[in-house]
């Protein structure tokens, strides 16, 4: 199967390299399949040369639809050194960081041990992809910052990396994914919750996952294009279990962040959840207050995909519902549904809510300010 998208025009210009930017979710990829051979111990180089890696999925491994692109990313990141999108640091440099004068950027690793049925595996690749952050990409550009990459389904496990990780300045966030085992509010994942408040750092649910159960609750969609629009629904159910759960009531100080799953269904969450709770708060009443004020008390955004209504009225009413201090700009790189910084905002935005959405709100949510 050969799936083609179009090349998106190049602009005339990237965003002016005065307007310094924080990029939320930056994808970097390992360039050789034992490239963390050297963050594991022998036995598990042994034991993924025999047995490999079985994952909750039905599959061996890889995603469950083609991608657009090789990895799901744009024509024009292939480094000219080898090695698959994202996987070199000189050419990030060259074709994100410094053209787009990129001062933080948040890495997301997505090919970890995450959704492993092997736990003891799981924890240990999630460790070595935290070595590999630090000694391949934060160590080498101090622009770059990790994310904490968990055995999701292992929560004490996830915990200790957690707390393994306190006080390291190369990790702003703990990063989970969307498509887990069971919806991210049941108590399984309250360890994690617990070590991030702790230690005081958000926690990052990117889109995605690798759970074993399909995108939707009647089976496997047919088309590429139903995944990518079902990331916001899966990110609506994690939202609402987060909420209903209990989450925040039990860990008041915990910050969280959606990544890539857009943010235009917030308001419409927020209100079919208040409604439901006037009838129902009996059913959950550790609920202090209305689900709706959980959600912008504990939640950020990240931008990529940002939805791109004909009326800018109605997103600047959504964004008003979020409120501007809880964005935070991404462009996905290097994937190919890529967000051009100069492209995102429309006309009509102040100052002030500009220089918080690109970098002032990123700063501020990971401590950097």
């Amino acid at each position: 199967m050969n799936v083609q998208f179009r090349d998106r025009p190049e602009p005339a210009s990237p965003v002016n390299v005065r307007t310094a930017i924080a990029d939320c979710d930056i994808h970097p990829a390992r360039a050789t399949a034992d490239e963390l051979y050297p963050f594991l111990e022998r036995r598990w180089h042994e034991h993924l040369e025999a047995y490999g890696k079985q994952a909750y999925h039905g599959m061996m491994e890889g995603p469950p639809y083609p991608k657009a692109q090789p990895n799901a990313s744009r024509r024009d990141a292939w480094p000219p050194e080898g090695g698959p999108q994202g996987s070199s640091l000189s050419f990030m440099q060259k074709q994100l960081l410094d053209p787009y004068n990129v001062a933080l950027g948040v890495l997301n690793p997505l090919a970890s041990g995450q959704g492993l049925r092997n736990q003891d595996l799981a924890g240990a690749i999630c460790s070595a992809i935290n070595d590999w952050q630090i000694e391949k990409w934060t160590a080498k550009d101090s622009r770059l910052k990790g994310s904490i990459v968990v055995a999701n389904e292992d929560g004490v496990s996830a915990a200790a990396e957690i707390r393994k990780r306190a006080g390291d300045k190369n990790f702003v966030q703990v990063l989970l994914l969307s498509r887990n085992v069971e919806p991210l509010g049941q108590r399984r994942y309250w360890p994690v919750y617990e070590a991030a408040q702790e230690i005081g750092l958000p926690v990052g649910i990117h889109a995605f996952g690798f759970g074993g159960n399909p995108l939707t609750p009647s089976g496997w969609p047919s088309f590429y294009i139903e995944e990518m629009v079902g990331h916001a629904q899966c990110q609506q159910t994690v939202l609402a279990s987060l909420v209903l759960e209990g989450v925040f009531e039990r860990y008041p100080k915990l910050k969280m962040v959606m990544i890539e799953a857009g943010f235009g269904w917030a308001p419409s969450l927020g209100w079919r959840l208040d409604k439901s709770f006037e009838r129902l708060h009996s059913e959950v009443p550790y609920l202090k207050r209305k689900p709706s004020e959980y959600i912008r008390d504990h939640i950020w955004w990240t931008t990529q995909p940002m939805e791109d209504p004909e009326r800018r009225d109605h997103l600047f009413q959504v964004i008003e519902w979020i409120g501007w201090d809880k964005l935070l700009f991404a462009t996905d790189y290097p994937h190919w549904d890529f967000d051009e910084p100069s492209r995102v905002l429309p006309a009509g935005v102040s100052d002030a809510n500009r220089e918080a959405f690109y970098l002032g709100n990123a700063k501020k949510l990971y401590g950097l300010s």
